[in-house]
């Protein structure tokens, strides 16, 4: 069966262009024009994915995105921003936004980006099956590093007594830094095991979600506990 994606753009040229590239590529496809019309085929018919233009009339993208997530959606959504500087995306992070794609971007790109947030919400086998997990003796309840604790069935977090209020991807790349705690992870496995695909070296999302994440994680007096190191990726510990 195909997968929905709700595309909600202003831009005619822009909505028209990657509405037949996403069906071309498999997806069943809600086109609008406005954040009214997204929030009212959300409402109506829920997709598996939303693309969100941030810059809209009346209702944008970013309004869209956190009137859902204060409903409890939590469908994957998608950015499309022209807006470059690390200031505008955090914004579109913490609206709730899982991924964003600068303007003018590359469709394969947002093929890719689509694909993995798909995967991470409804991961398949061959032949459309479902993926088959590797058996667990006992099941895992918390796993716990440098003062954080971490219940990955009920995607909850704590530093300390304080409960951490994370967006899935923030969530799962935490979760990636604590069980390899004290191990330093570069670049290219941070993004295959969180998006599942390496945008290169000239992409900036991860140092985007690692300056969100230690701004929830951080307090005063306190240790960092993810360390940048240089030229190789991201560590936690606390020092």
């Amino acid at each position: 069966m195909s997968q929905t994606v709700l595309l909600a753009e202003d831009d005619r040229a822009i909505r028209n262009a990657l509405e037949r590239a996403l069906t071309l590529e498999g997806y069943q496809v809600m086109a609008v024009a406005d954040g009214v019309e997204a929030l009212a085929q959300a409402h109506r018919n829920r997709p598996d994915v939303l693309v969100l233009d941030v810059m809209m009339p009346g209702i944008d993208g970013l309004q869209v995105c956190r009137v859902l997530r204060a409903e409890g959606d939590r469908t994957p959504i998608l950015m499309l921003t022209a807006l470059v500087e690390t200031a505008d995306r955090i914004a579109g992070l913490d609206a709730g936004a899982d991924d964003y794609v600068v303007k003018p971007f590359d469709v394969e790109e947002v093929f890719a980006r689509l694909r993995a947030l798909l995967r991470r919400t409804s991961p398949v086998g061959v032949g459309g099956a479902p993926a088959a997990e590797a058996p667990r003796p006992v099941p895992e309840r918390f796993i716990e590093a440098a003062g954080i604790r971490m219940d990955p069935q009920a995607r909850r977090a704590w530093r300390g007594a304080r409960e951490l209020e994370l967006t899935r991807t923030e969530f799962e790349l935490l979760e990636l830094l604590v069980r390899n705690a004290g191990i330093v992870l570069d670049h290219s496995t941070i993004y295959d095991r969180i998006w599942g695909y390496d945008f290169g070296p000239g992409s900036k999302n991860l140092a985007v979600y690692v300056g969100y994440l230690r701004r929830k994680l951080d307090e005063p007096d306190a240790p960092q506990l993810i360390h940048t190191v240089r030229g190789v990726g991201y560590v936690l510990r606390e020092d």
